[in-house]
């Protein structure tokens, strides 16, 4: 059955931290990140001129809190939203109150079954009362998140058959990267199989190479860990640096990326699962890389 939603782009990823007053300095002055306010305990950033892109929320153990995606139109939403309940999944709508003090229009959420990860679904998303004035680094946008999770083929099924996105290339066993249709980037979610249900990264596309250079020297700066890179991804061509938040989660800053066209896109490639399939170059991934904190899972 051909699915009728479409997407816009992630919208945006709130992350579990154990202190964010410990936090808070390495989003802004490593990552580079604007504060943009504090609703209910949780601690919203931005890297564009959207109402944010990042949200923190302390808690006793750091990883994925939730994750949120924009849709095409607000008839986008409903069709969405109808086609969930018709799987049997249970659909929370999110009140005018929460929506308006957070930018969004309207929104609801879910529980995606496999990984347990909470997906909040809007169909608007606020600009900004202010611009965003670039620190330390010129991001351009959140770029994707990656999810470990234990399941690997069943989650992907999911979200290819019941959520709408498309494969734009697999390496073998281990990672599957996907775009939430029409969406050109090569990926916006990726899926790691993993020994459990976990946050693997959580990534922001930077606007020139320079941007990578400068902060694998922050970073050196900042004795914040470096964990992969730099190097350059054979599946989506990035060029990348992988480090670590104060709680260990893993973050990317990543330069340059496949764009996939609406029609005609060419097919997903399945490459093997080595070293040379994840770096043109030869970096190898510390023990650290993408072993962050495990996926909330919400109670009824």
């Amino acid at each position: 059955m051909a699915l009728d939603f479409r997407y816009r782009r992630l919208a945006y990823v709130a992350l579990n931290v154990t202190d964010h007053a410990r936090s808070q300095p390495f989003y802004t002055g490593m990552l580079g990140l604007m504060p943009a306010g504090e609703l209910a305990g949780e601690h919203l950033y931005r890297c564009s001129a959207r109402h944010h892109d990042l949200v923190l929320c302390e808690a006793p153990q750091a990883g994925l809190k939730r994750v949120g995606w924009q849709m095409a139109s607000p008839e986008d939403l409903d069709r969405l939203r109808h086609h969930l309940r018709g799987l049997g999944l249970a659909v929370r709508d999110m009140d005018g109150e929460y929506c308006a003090a957070r930018g969004m229009g309207r929104a609801f959420r879910i529980t995606e079954p496999n990984t347990g990860a909470t997906f909040e679904y809007l169909d608007a998303f606020a600009t900004a009362a202010t611009p965003f004035t670039p620190t330390v680094t010129q991001i351009v946008r959140l770029g994707h998140v990656v999810l470990g999770t234990r399941t690997h083929a069943e989650t992907e099924r999911f979200f290819i058959e019941a959520l709408n996105y498309r494969v734009s290339d697999r390496i073998d066993g281990a990672v599957t990267f996907m775009r939430c249709f029409p969406n050109p980037l090569h990926h916006s979610l990726g899926l790691s199989n993993a020994d459990a249900n976990r946050l693997h990264h959580v990534n922001f596309m930077v606007t020139d190479i320079d941007d990578i250079g400068r902060a694998l020297y922050r970073a050196k700066a900042m004795n914040v860990p470096v964990v992969f890179g730099p190097g350059r991804h054979p599946p989506s061509e990035s060029i990348f640096l992988y480090f670590l938040d104060p709680d260990g989660l893993t973050l990317e800053y990543s330069f340059g990326m496949e764009l996939f066209p609406e029609d005609g896109p060419r097919a997903p490639r399945r490459l093997p699962m080595t070293l040379e399939s994840i770096d043109y170059w030869g970096a190898k991934p510390t023990a650290e890389f993408g072993h962050g904190g495990p996926i909330e899972v919400a109670t009824p």
